[in-house]
This record gives C-alpha cells, structure tokens and sequence, in this order.
C-alpha cells in the first residue's frame, strides 16, 4: 500500500500528465534548510512545458526552471527534509501533505480552489485565491450570479491580499494540530470569514476562528451569517481585547484603532500566541507624548511630518518589544495606498530565541525622539 508521500507524488504526477496541475507550494521549513518556502507554477518556454520554482529566502527570491522529471526529483529531495507542508491545488482536487513531529506524514484531500484551466505564460492576469465564495454574497462582496460587485473591488482584492499573506504565515507557523484564531475588532467580519474558509475549507485545517467585536449588532448578524453557511467552527463574540479570556494559538488585529493594537499585541503576548497578526491604526499615544527635542525640532513643528514620524516610532517599538519576547517579526505594506490608507501589518512569529538588545533599543529611540512612554511598553510593566 502506498505512503502518503507516495500517494503525494502519484497525484502531482497525474495532475501533470492531465493538465489539470494549477500550483504546488512547500512551507514549513525545517532546521536544516535556508528556504522559507518554494512555490512551483507551470509555464511555457521556447523549451517546452515546464514548471517554475521560485524559492524563497529571507533576504531574496530565487527562480529556476526544469522540464517536468527533473522538477520531480528536485522536489523528492525537498519533501521532509526541507519543508514539512506540501500544497498541491489542481482543477479537480486539492491535496496536503503533512509532517507531524515525529515526521510521519498524512495526505488531505479537499475540494479543489481552481476549477479553470490556468493561463501558462509569464504574463497571465491575477489569480486570485478567493473565488465564488457563498460568504461573498452573504457580506455584499459580490451578487446572486458570483459577480464583485463595482463599489466592493477593492475590499475583493484586500481580502485576497490577506488570504495570501495569512495563508503562507500560518502554514510556515508551528502549531498545534488544531488551534484556535482570535479576529481582535473583526467588524463586519469579512476577513474573518475569509481566513476560516481557507483555513478550514481550503486547507482542510482543524481550527477554531474567533470574531472579536464589541458592537453586537455586528457580532449577531455574523454569527447568524456562519450558522446559516454552516461555519460551525467559527463563531463571534462581544467582548473588548482586555476581556477576552479564550485560547489563543493565532492573533490577529486590523486597524485597531491607537493603543488598542498594543492591548491586542500584549493579549497575544500574554497568551503565548504563535502568530500575532496586527495592521496599526492611529498613532495618538506616542505623538502626544514626543516632546520637541532639538535634533526633531524641524519635523515636529509640521504636523504632518510629526504624525508620520511618531507612526514609525510607535510601530518601530512594537516590533522591538515582539522581538525581546521571543518573535520574528517583520514590517510592510498590506496592500497598495490606493486600496487602503492603513496598510501597514506587524507579523510576529514565536521562535526560541529572544532579541537581547531589543529594550536597550527601545530606550535610545524613546531618548532620541522625546517619547516619554510608550503604552505596550507599560502594559509589560504592570
């Protein structure tokens, strides 16, 4: 009887032979490998068919192509020992592989993403992760016929963007086989609904997602939205950031608004999350406490130049705090300016080692800029 590393192959192999092959992506890398992922994608060459490895490092991205054996045998080699999640999408299935922590792997079938056949030239248009969803029309993303709707295009291609950017942390995240997702401020919950069904769906995951919000009008209309698509795994509460008591392996927190990022980051801190996911709003704290000290004097007699600089403060502080706790953190844009104004997102993933220097580094850029405290800082006081 074949493995499921067998059983793996056999269906990346038919899928190839078919033409019904859309993408393959490895995550999770092991100790042993620089890579933090590889994504393969067919494409036409003057060669030939052939399939498109870019490989991910931290500092670059690297791309080679191979005719499709040798393609095979670069991934067998790249299977378990470097990566231990393989995502092979095709039009009429989807397939997971999984390594547990005694390396044994496990094979998930689900339903496929991408139904169509895949343009494979270099230059072929978006494909997006998030198609026809029933959760689309339930939320006014799009109409009865599946079509976006014109004043929701960019709210589609937002949720894309973070299925994208949600989907490759979790999986490159060491947690437990089944965890659970606090949304902080989840609102109307689009994005929430869109990370449980790809999660849950998509992924075949065994996660719980939570809906945080404090406005309950919001928080029973999504709930009767989930119960009526059969989303029995995600549900939504009442509740501040402060008085959430629950499990929290993920958290995430968009556009809360000034120091309510900082309680979602120490709720997340203080509940040993795995992952913490914050898209900063607002920048009050730090800007009314910088004093005008000499070497700024020029930007902060400009208010608009002293709220961008008290922006890079305050998130440059968080991002070192993360650091000192034990995170790999990372710093960048969301989505384009012309979708959101807010679109910076602090990613945090829990790792063994600790950043020694991380607070003396807090001090100098509170000494250097006049901040007289900032309020994550203190919550880590009390």
């Amino acid at each position: 009887m074949e493995n499921a590393i067998e059983q793996f192959f056999a269906h990346l192999e038919n899928a190839l032979r078919t033409q019904s092959f859309v993408k393959l992506s490895l995550g999770k890398p092991t100790k042993q490998t620089s890579l933090q992922n590889l994504y393969i994608k067919p494409i036409e060459t003057k060669k030939g068919a052939q399939l498109c490895f870019t490989k991910r490092y931290e500092t670059q991205d690297i791309t080679e192509n191979f005719l499709v054996q040798e393609a095979i045998l670069a991934l067998k080699k790249h299977i378990e020992t470097d990566f231990l999640t393989a995502n092979l999408l095709c039009h009429d299935a989807n397939f997971q592989l999984l390594f547990n922590k005694k390396k044994v792997p496990t094979l998930i079938k689900t339903k496929p993403t991408h139904t169509q056949p895949t343009n494979e030239t270099h230059n072929r248009p978006k494909n997006y992760l998030v198609k026809n969803e029933p959760y689309l029309r339930h939320l006014g993303i799009t109409n009865e016929q599946g079509e976006v709707l014109k004043n929701k295009q960019d709210k589609y291609r937002q949720i894309n963007k973070y299925i994208e950017i949600m989907g490759n942390l979790v999986q490159n995240t060491q947690l437990p086989e089944a965890f659970c997702v606090a949304d902080m401020g989840s609102g109307k919950g689009y994005l929430t609904f869109a990370l449980y069904h790809y999660l849950h769906q998509v992924l075949g995951l065994n996660v719980q997602v939570v809906g945080v919000e404090m406005r309950q009008n919001l928080v029973d209309f999504c709930n009767e939205t989930a119960q009526s698509l059969g989303y029995d795994q995600l549900k939504f509460v009442a509740s501040t950031v402060q008085n959430y008591t629950q499990n929290i392996d993920v958290l995430i927190a968009l556009h809360a608004c000034d120091t309510a990022t900082d309680d979602a980051i120490f709720k997340g801190l203080a509940a040993n999350a795995a992952l913490i996911v914050c898209a900063p709003c607002c920048h009050k704290q730090v800007r009314n406490s910088m004093e005008a000290v000499k070497n700024i004097r020029p930007i902060t007699k400009h208010g608009i130049l002293l709220e961008r600089q008290a922006e890079l403060v305050t998130d440059t502080i968080r991002a070192l705090v993360l650091e000192h706790s034990g995170y790999k953190t990372k710093v960048f844009e969301f989505v384009q300016t012309e979708h959101t104004a807010k679109n910076l997102l602090i990613t945090a993933q829990k790792i063994k080692t600790k950043n020694p220097e991380a607070l003396q580094q807090v001090q100098e850029l509170k000494l250097q800029f006049g901040v007289k405290e900032h309020y994550l800082e203190e919550l880590l006081k009390a």
